[in-house]
């Protein structure tokens, strides 16, 4: 029997409480698990810290099991709904830029509907007279660019799902397209 495909798990999920994401990501991989594949959380490595390692090495360790794993994958569903600010978690967007300059496709989902113009204040200048980009996009161009190139696609949800940054349904449709790309045509 065929290795499933590994699918990177990207958002701002690591985040929060233990229990919420648990149970988001147990949902992911219970999804993605219907349709032969295997999710891939940023928390599935075995890191151990020391009591006296100093937090800046702690995080650049976090950074290189993360880059591992995302090594090990071969794609990536991003959690886009914004965290923290007007646009999606950083780490995330870099994640999924780094999934992308490896080749490997990328898709995403966000929980805000509007589009990121309309949530920069809906003006064309900000209060330090800098252009907010008003390309009626979810996100900034170039994430949204990158995730169409790479074959994927940005899903945007039209109601609410059952948790502020979750929706079974909209992951669901990630995990469906996915399906669909040519690099993974289930036969």
């Amino acid at each position: 029997m065929a290795k499933p495909k590994r699918i990177y798990l990207a958002g701002p999920e690591v985040f929060f409480p233990a229990g919420e994401h648990q149970f988001i990501v147990a949902e992911k991989k219970r999804l993605l698990g219907e349709y032969g594949f295997e999710g891939v959380d940023p928390l599935d490595t075995e890191l151990v810290f020391s009591e006296g390692e100093a937090k800046a090495d702690c995080g650049h360790r976090i950074y290189k099991a993360n880059r591992e794993l995302m090594d090990s994958c071969d794609a990536i569903i991003a959690n886009l709904t914004p965290f923290r600010g007007i646009s999606a978690d950083p780490g995330t967007v870099y994640e999924v830029g780094y999934m992308i300059g490896q080749g490997k496709p990328a898709y995403g989902f966000t929980l805000d509907s509007r589009h990121y113009r309309e949530r920069a204040g809906a003006t064309e200048l900000d209060d330090m007279d800098h252009t907010i980009e008003d390309f009626e996009l979810s996100d900034n161009l170039m994430i949204e660019g990158g995730i169409h190139e790479s074959g994927g696609q940005l899903f945007v949800a039209e109601q609410p799902g059952e948790h502020p940054f979750f929706s079974a349904e909209l992951f669901h449709r990630c995990v469906q397209a996915l399906t669909c790309h040519d690099h993974f045509r289930l036969s």
